[in-house]
């Protein structure tokens, strides 16, 4: 997502809908501190060593050659799915199925294939690559949650829109996971304003909160896994919140950012506008 993020309309209710015309789930508050509860105690239980797996796996090296873990991302994939399961499922899945098409790559990607246009070429020639993979298990997590979304207010073209710009937006907020605090930096604008009436933002945002600080410290990073999730979860935010005309031209702007990355360098874009480097660089050591 991009950190304008969609439009926001007039709130007039404290608590989450789930779905149009459907009841009230848990307040937004308790979504999101429940969120930020358990990313944060995944994280401890990871330095505690208690990791399931252990998690050395875990471990790369980021931008500036030091050490970093990648479990932040886990315990976020976590951390925003688990409260999201009691007020929407369906969505629930949905950034779950993004966190695990996250996963693979981050556990056994080809680093040598990068870009939309490197893993479709890869496919063209008979070589399915993780990333290949990704884009499926994002396409299908987009159309779970679309198809949940418009359950009770009818299904159509803006269905699948709402299918790409969940998709969309999960691999956009991993196209922008290149420096750190930079995904949650935009997660937090575009899901703050949408937090009192979307579980998915509240969820995503509690989560991101907690991941902030040691994600902008350099101690540990998102990776796809969490990337993948935090997009996913923005996502299906804003489709149950934009009225059906404005799916599509989200999907254009995430269509259109994602091709745009394959010929420029977003972190060259950011750097060279005031505003933007200093919003991007606000917080890191």
């Amino acid at each position: 997502m991009t950190s304008a993020g969609p439009p926001v309309g007039a709130v007039t209710s404290a608590r989450p809908t789930v779905g149009a015309g459907g009841p009230a789930g848990p307040p937004a508050g308790a979504v999101g501190g429940a969120a930020a509860a358990l990313t944060w105690g995944v994280r401890r239980l990871d330095r505690g060593g208690l990791l399931p797996g252990g998690g050395r796996r875990w471990v790369r090296v980021n931008h500036r050659g030091d050490e970093v873990t990648l479990v932040e991302g886990v315990a976020l994939a976590i951390g925003t799915a688990a409260p999201l399961a009691l007020a929407e499922p369906a969505s629930a899945v949905a950034v779950l199925l993004a966190a695990g098409g996250g996963a693979v790559d981050d556990l056994a990607g080809d680093s040598g294939v990068k870009g939309l246009r490197g893993h479709l070429g890869a496919l063209r020639r008979g070589r399915v690559t993780t990333g290949a993979l990704k884009i499926g298990v994002l396409v299908t997590a987009g159309a779970l949650a679309a198809w949940e979304a418009d359950r009770g207010r009818g299904r159509g073209s803006s269905t699948l829109a709402a299918a790409g710009v969940v998709a969309g937006a999960a691999n956009l907020a991993n196209l922008l996971d290149l420096r750190p605090g930079r995904t949650l930096k935009v997660a937090l604008l575009v899901g703050l304003p949408l937090a009192r009436t979307q579980p998915a933002a509240a969820a995503c945002s509690g989560a991101a909160l907690a991941a902030l600080p040691d994600d902008l410290g350099g101690r540990s990073m998102l990776g796809d896994t969490g990337a993948n999730a935090v997009g996913a979860a923005l996502g299906v935010a804003a489709v149950r919140h934009l009225p059906p005309r404005a799916r599509w031209t989200w999907l254009t702007v995430l269509a259109g950012l994602t091709l745009l990355s394959e010929r420029v360098s977003f972190s060259r874009v950011i750097d060279a506008t005031p505003g933007l480097r200093q919003l991007d660089r606000w917080g890191r050591r």
